[in-house]
């Protein structure tokens, strides 16, 4: 029973897209081109955040277990696709140069100014607003792909229902089997829009989510980063 529905379904597809006219083809090959962009965004984002999140966590439990702040930053280990461990880097950088500016001027070696720690404290930020747009790359295509697949769609619906009531009109012929196959030919449009927009939707508004909580774990991190960074380079009065 399957099979045959199968190649039922397939003689049926391969039966529109053989009515449908050039602008409707052209629209649905546009849409064809919008999914396979909108799947390959999908599949690279979801890597993105999965690598991301394995990442921070092995870097969260290597940066508690570290005895001193800024162990894992001498080491200098590249660890790509770590938005913690970018947003460290920048801050530790920040913090190193400080700590340079702080003992050219007479000050205690190892150490930073209140002032200093504003610096510190923007290089976080800066991090953090980096990573955010990094994580964030790629999703105005499947934006696109929502917002847009349904409206293409609609419009060589349109288009072709016009066609084949201008034919019927000039055929003077307004017998089903005349108008049936322009419509089917002109629906399959807006089928193809929509078997676009929504795998898209899901998909963005899933890695929107996400992204969204990777965001909250990086503010949260470079805050703590920031406490502590206080707490050890800055001397009390």
């Amino acid at each position: 029973m399957l099979p045959f529905l199968a190649a039922a379904n397939q003689i049926e597809f391969v039966y529109v897209w053989t009515e449908a006219r050039p602008e409707g083809k052209a629209i649905i090959i546009v849409l064809l081109v919008f999914s396979i962009f909108a799947w390959s965004v999908m599949a690279s984002k979801a890597i993105q955040i999965r690598r991301a999140r394995r990442l921070n966590l092995a870097f969260d439990q290597a940066f508690r277990d570290q005895a001193n702040l800024t162990d894992l930053y001498k080491r200098r280990i590249p660890v790509e696709g770590c938005p913690l461990f970018s947003i460290y880097e920048m801050g530790n950088h920040e913090l190193a140069i400080c700590q340079q500016r702080h003992e050219s001027k007479g000050g205690a070696q190892g150490m930073i100014s209140l002032k200093s720690m504003e610096h510190v404290k923007r290089a976080l930020e800066r991090g953090v607003a980096q990573e955010s747009l990094r994580l964030e790359s790629g999703l105005i295509l499947l934006a696109i792909a929502v917002s847009g697949a349904p409206f293409l769609g609609l419009l060589g619906t349109v288009w072709g229902v016009m066609s084949a009531f201008a034919q019927v009109a000039s055929q003077q012929n307004a017998q089903l089997t005349t108008i049936a196959p322009g419509v089917a030919g002109a629906l399959v449009t807006t089928v193809a829009g929509l078997l676009v927009a929504i795998p898209s939707m899901f998909g963005y508004n899933w890695l929107v989510h996400n992204i969204r909580v990777l965001s909250v774990e990086m503010d949260n991190f470079a805050q703590e980063l920031a406490s502590k960074v206080e707490t050890a380079f800055i001397p009390e009065d």
